[in-house]
């Protein structure tokens, strides 16, 4: 574990950046107390139009009107 205090950290971010990056352990201290551990964000996920086509069905009764008791729970008053 690699550790550095806030200045060290400012001066070196984009090596400490790519220390991360690379699997490294960097925390960032304030004098001798471990206060922040950098860490990369993982990246998002692509989404793929049509990837839940056949798994998903409408049933037929999705048009028609609601209940009276379930319509009286989504009204505001």
């Amino acid at each position: 574990m690699a550790q550095f205090t806030v200045h060290d950290a400012k001066t070196n971010l984009s090596r400490l950046i790519a220390d991360a990056l690379a699997g490294g352990d960097v925390v960032i201290a304030r004098g001798s107390t471990p206060v922040v551990r950098l860490v990369p964000v993982a990246p998002r996920g692509q989404r793929c139009f049509g990837a839940l086509k056949g798994r998903i069905s409408i049933d037929s009764r999705f048009d028609e009107p609601l209940p009276d008791d379930e319509q009286g729970a989504w009204s505001l008053s």
